[in-house]
């Protein structure tokens, strides 16, 4: 079960207060400490968009599953136009075997989108608008001893009154997306527990922490103790109050020497907060706290506990392949290790907020984070529309505010773009509401900064920017980044970039991608003798991963040598649905990642890796590209990417040479080489040396051909059996010479008509039915039926009308 753990995190707090604690608990006894049960199994789901909980309760038709769930995990991603935007029915037997009459007790859903009424018993106990942000549902006056009928109504429709826009480049999945929590308190509990550094060095600190007492009959004879424990869990502050108000403070002034959370070494203290009354402990909560503080310098750097840090970031949409939003804690879990691992410092939360499970990532990781409220796209609305996105504001705000990771709050996004009402782009009074959005922020929290991307006329009401760069993909070239970037210093006071990068097809590769400058040279064939200037890149371009790591390459040389910068983030970390672009080389999928839709890494991820990462490794371009072609006795240039201080290449066991690696020059911060290949197969292996003499290495295997492919006639199918018992389907494109088609990118469609079924839907390069060639080849994987009867596959496109293959299991 997910989280399980976490199902008695409370009780072992208060056993750990209860050890460590001062004189004043240690005669007290716990008997009422909160409780917190995972919910996730065992549901039924209903696919009806009744309103009606009656029908609800009498259809036939439900179908049992577990959470995290979401209707769209597959539909978003099939090849039939449009998803399911309607509502759909939960439910779940309950089942409370006492009630305590002097206890609480809640449901507490993560995350539901994006509209949902909550039912216990036949009556309606709740509800909420605005998906991505958490929300509690007090069902005390509503269940009963024994099982309890549970029915969660979830919409997800089209609703220009809730953000995020109908209009932004991500898919909005419905379900019950995230974990689900039966919550048990005393009557008498905490409540808003709140904790501040108003004052952190390296040589002392300052802690605040705030809370509100909930329910109590009478103030007399409770009190609140906050017992403060460092990193390695030693207790270095305890208080106890008498609690005279509802709303409770108590601070610890002078602490010496606090261990600093910071991006390489993010210290967690735990502060325990223990409510008691007449020496009867009736509630306890634990956070995570991290001293650190922060500083945008006015037309320069960021810093981080006075010290300069290069903002080194990404972003992420919440999705995988086969689950959609529905992820599990460990998908979420692997992919903020992954960045991680790939040596970012920083994460912006694209374009909402996500799973609890990330941020506590996040703080345990060191990564600094852009957390954002989802007004993307859509222009200003009503008065309805502006109540549901201020509410969703303080939500987003009162939930985050102890991650000691986040620094910003993001009030939106390309947000007076396409707009959903009459006169929804009004610039007026599109910044009026921005300034109320502003003001909200920093009331709730003074110490952290606004932010808004590419809206311009704003820009001067929120305390960071960013304007909207895409040199060398959707406009220019990428090699007018610093240009670019020179301007933006100067004109924004506190600039950030975000967003750059472009789309990239796994295993597509070109000999000669566009350059920096914008300019197709020819194959290698044949003289230059037009070179075609390129005014968009990402609608005519090759989609080549070589471009985008030529790209991406470029703007860390120009972001890592900038001694003023404040650091980019780049767009995005992993490859996401979108209902935009259903003609890209996966339908439906912008493929801007640096990973797959699966987390597989691509070209681009060792690029970022090679720059940030502190893990010695050696990465030679490509091991996607293993079948190339070209002139004879004509050199390529060949890429490593690595963080080794000295990297050699070895050529079919023949050094070309030792370079030293330097982050000044480009590409590949110096280590290329130029490669003759031989006709047939060529090895290739790079070992790579850091500065204590360790050494790494990696090794790719080249067919090469001295012969360019004419024109393709047919497609070929083959099969491999993978060590998970599927199959991997294989079309290649080939001319009359048999030769494999590294030109050929037109689009094909795999189907299995016998014996099995095709992993499909999940806009992954070998899980989609239709699917654009890269450099000649397409494939799918296959699941057997389980029958042993051959499995019957055909793949097709308008030039050629079938190939057929059968597999014999």
């Amino acid at each position: 079960m997910r989280k399980l753990s976490y199902c008695y995190k409370f009780v072992f707090t208060f056993l750990f207060v209860f050890y460590f604690g001062c004189n004043s608990l240690s005669a007290q006894t716990n008997t009422d400490s909160r409780t917190k049960t995972n919910l996730n199994d065992n549901w039924l789901y209903l696919e009806n968009g009744t309103a009606n909980l009656k029908e609800a309760q009498k259809a036939i038709n439900w179908a049992p599953i577990s959470l995290p769930h979401s209707w769209n995990s597959e539909d978003a991603t099939d090849l039939i136009p449009g998803y399911r935007r309607d509502a759909s029915w939960y439910q779940k037997m309950l089942n409370i075997t006492k009630i305590d009459q002097n206890r609480r007790y809640f449901l507490y859903f993560e995350g539901s989108n994006v509209t949902t009424k909550v039912y216990v018993n036949g009556k309606e106990a709740g509800g909420h608008i605005g998906g991505y942000i958490g929300f509690t549902i007090d069902i005390t006056n509503y269940i009963k001893e024994g099982n309890n009928d549970l029915f969660v109504r979830v919409d997800n429709s089209y609703d220009i009154e809730i953000i995020p826009s109908q209009k932004s480049d991500f898919f909005i999945y419905g379900g019950i997306t995230r974990d689900v929590w039966l919550v048990s308190k005393y009557k008498n509990n905490i409540a808003n527990l709140k904790i501040t550094t108003p004052e952190v060095s390296d040589k002392k600190a300052s802690l605040n922490v705030s809370a509100s007492i909930e329910n109590p009959e009478e103030l007399k004879g409770l009190s609140l103790s906050v017992i403060l424990k460092n990193p390695k869990g030693k207790k270095v502050a305890v208080k106890t109050i008498s609690v005279t108000d509802k709303t409770v403070n108590i601070s610890f002034e002078n602490l010496k020497n606090p261990e600093l959370w910071d991006t390489q070494k993010p210290n967690l203290y735990t502060i325990t907060a223990v409510l008691s009354e007449k020496n009867t402990v009736r509630d306890s909560t634990s956070e995570k706290v991290g001293f650190r503080w922060f500083e945008f310098k006015d037309h320069g750097a960021f810093y981080l506990n006075g010290k300069r840090l290069l903002i080194r970031g990404t972003h992420r949409h919440e999705e995988q392949a086969g689950v959609g939003a529905a992820m599990s804690n460990a998908q979420h879990r692997a992919d903020m290790e992954s960045i991680k691992k790939m040596g970012a410092n920083f994460v912006r939360l694209a374009h909402y907020p996500q799973d609890p499970e990330i941020y506590k990532a996040c703080d345990e990781l060191g990564l600094l984070v852009w957390d954002e409220l989802p007004w993307c796209r859509g222009g200003i609305g009503d008065e309805l529309w502006k109540t549901n996105t201020k509410n969703m504001l303080v939500e987003i705000i009162e939930q985050n505010y102890n991650h000691p990771s986040i620094i910003i709050w993001s009030l939106g996004n390309e947000m007076n773009w396409l707009p959903d009402f009459p006169d929804g782009d009004n610039t007026e009074k599109t910044n009026a509401f921005l300034s109320q959005l502003n003001d909200i922020a920093h009331q709730l929290d003074p110490n952290r900064k606004t932010a808004i991307r590419k809206y311009y006329e704003g820009s001067q009401i929120v305390d960071v920017f960013s304007p909207s760069i895409w040199s060398g993909w959707y406009s220019g070239s990428y090699k007018s980044y610093q240009k670019a970037i020179d301007v933006y210093k100067k004109e924004y006071k506190h600039f950030i970039h975000a967003e750059y990068g472009g789309d990239s097809h796994v295993g597509r590769h070109s000999e000669n991608p566009i350059t920096g400058e914008n300019i197709i040279k020819a194959e290698g064939w044949e003289e230059a003798i037009v070179q075609t200037k390129v005014a968009n890149i990402a609608q005519i371009g090759d989609w080549s991963e070589n471009y985008i790591v030529d790209l991406f390459d470029w703007h860390l040389h120009i972001s890592e040598n900038d001694p003023t910068f404040v650091g980019n983030v780049q767009w995005a970390f992993k490859d996401f649905a979108t209902p935009l672009r259903p003609e890209d080389d996966i339908p439906y999928m912008n493929q801007k990642g640096l990973v797959d839709r699966n987390g597989i890494p691509k070209d681009a991820y060792y690029v970022f890796k090679s720059y940030w990462s502190d893990e010695p490794f050696t990465y030679i371009e490509s091991h996607t590209w293993t079948e190339r072609q070209g002139p004879e006795n004509m050199p390529r240039v060949l890429s490593v990417f690595s963080n080794c201080e000295k990297v050699t290449l070895f050529h079919d066991g023949k050094s070309l040479g030792e370079k030293q690696r330097n982050t000044t020059v480009y590409q590949a911060c110096g280590l290329t080489w130029d490669v003759t290949f031989k006709k047939g197969e060529n090895t290739l292996i790079a070992i790579g040396k850091d500065k204590s003499g360790k050494t790494v290495s990696d090794t790719i295997k080249v067919n090469y051909r001295f012969i360019k492919n004419e024109a393709a006639v047919s497609l070929q199918l083959s099969s491999e059996k993978l060590k998970n018992g599927n199959y991997l389907v294989t079309a290649i494109a080939i001319d009359h010479n048999n030769l494999r088609c590294l030109d050929y990118e037109e689009s094909v469609y795999f189907q299995c008509l016998k014996g099995g079924n095709t992993i499909k839907n999940q806009g992954t390069p070998t899980g989609s039915e239709s699917i654009r060639m890269a450099n000649g080849k397409a494939a799918i994987e296959v699941v057997p039926n389980g029958t042993g009867a051959p499995i019957e596959m055909t793949v097709l496109n308008q030039n050629f009308k079938g190939e057929y293959l059968k597999i014999q299991p």
